[in-house]
């Protein structure tokens, strides 16, 4: 007889929720990571009493009162409202489009005269098919708005020109033709109080976790602690990049104490012109609405992924998706092996999202058992 009912591999928020829903129906579960702390990229680390997120921001929104419900009966989560500001060449934009921004660009103060203006900018470049991602881009909103907010920060997100990417990444441009800041229309937004650490504590509370283990390099020995095992790493990586590797971007933090007690004002700003490096600085304090005498910021920069670097945004390409395929079409013979989160699915996740998809597939698990 096995030690543990399940291993979970990874204590970002899929492993952590899966591992306390089993663990509440009577399973023995353990928990290892890679990584010196638990909580994946939502975890925190706590500077001059300031909850540094250290793998970027993370809101917590959704649409969802059970998951709502659910993440605050760990922590209760504040009121933060995601309202960032576009910084293009010094000068300051709301997000997202909003009357605000309308106004700021043109000085139009009605949602008419902002359709009207925005309507014969995009009339007068007469794009029937669009070939790019710049096209799609200016055929939704003309050249004001993709000019200052969108094409620079699109290609230092990418790495790429917004001519060489596919139209296809720009479906929609969402225009608001109110006076509203709000950046999520989600009914529930917030953080936790105190951090994410918090809610992940919640969850792993009582269950062993076992930290700077490399499950991949052990996987025959801790293999055997287990009858089940919830793998939440990179699929291509668990099968040895058998058929090649799927494709991410990443980012680089730079995280700066600074002796001041206000930065910015507001905790994101993005940099939406091309020549600045960083996409956007967040100023984490503006989280829980800190009034500490000193302030943390972070510049943060988008990369190629490449191994050794965390890979953050899966490319959901042709070429990828085929990919993809061919190792889920693996990943689905498993018996004993279940895949989950935002790099055993190779799909970008919202953090509700995660939480929803673990509950879904935890509760199939114990249904089947």
């Amino acid at each position: 007889m096995k030690e543990f009912d399940v291993l979970v591999v990874g204590s970002g928020l899929f492993g952590a929720v899966f591992a306390h829903e089993c663990v509440k129906e009577g399973k023995k579960v353990l928990v290892v990571d890679r990584r010196s702390h638990r909580g994946g990229n939502v975890y925190c680390e706590n500077i001059q009493d300031i909850n540094v997120h250290k793998y970027g921001a993370h809101i917590f929104h959704t649409n969802d009162k059970d998951i709502w419900d659910y993440v605050n009966s760990f922590v209760p989560f504040n009121h933060y409202v995601n309202s960032p500001l576009a910084d293009y060449k010094g000068e300051l934009y709301n997000l997202p489009f909003n009357m605000n921004t309308f106004y700021q660009l043109w000085k139009v103060k009605t949602p008419q005269q902002a359709k009207d203006k925005i309507a014969s900018q995009v009339a007068s470049l007469n794009i029937k098919e669009p070939a790019n991602l710049e096209e799609q881009a200016l055929s939704l909103v003309g050249p004001d708005i993709y000019e200052k907010l969108i094409k620079g920060y699109t290609e230092k997100q990418w790495g790429r020109k917004a001519t060489e990417l596919p139209s296809f990444i720009i479906k929609r441009l969402p225009l608001r033709f109110t006076y509203n800041n709000n950046y999520f229309n989600d009914k529930y937004q917030g953080i936790p109080v105190g951090g994410y650490n918090k809610l992940i504590d919640g969850l792993l509370d009582g269950i062993e976790v076992r930290l700077d283990v490399d499950y991949l390099k052990s996987k025959e020995e801790l293999d055997q602690l287990a009858t089940t095992v919830v793998f939440t790493g990179q699929l291509d990586e668990y099968y040895n990049f058998r058929f090649g590797k799927l494709q991410y971007r990443s980012l680089r933090f730079e995280h700066e104490e600074l002796s001041v007690p206000d930065f910015q004002g507001n905790a994101v700003v993005n940099y939406t012109e091309r020549e600045v490096p960083y996409t956007r600085i967040i100023e984490h304090k503006h989280f829980e609405f800190g009034t500490q005498k000193s302030t943390v910021i972070t510049r943060e920069y988008s990369q190629e992924w490449q191994e050794g670097l965390e890979p953050y945004y899966p490319i959901n390409d042709d070429e990828n998706s085929k990919l993809y395929k061919q190792y889920k079409e693996l990943a689905d013979k498993e018996t004993a092996v279940i895949f989950g989160g935002r790099l055993a699915e190779y799909r970008y996740y919202d953090m509700h999202q995660v939480v929803g998809s673990a509950l879904h597939q935890v509760k199939n698990f114990l249904s089947k058992k």
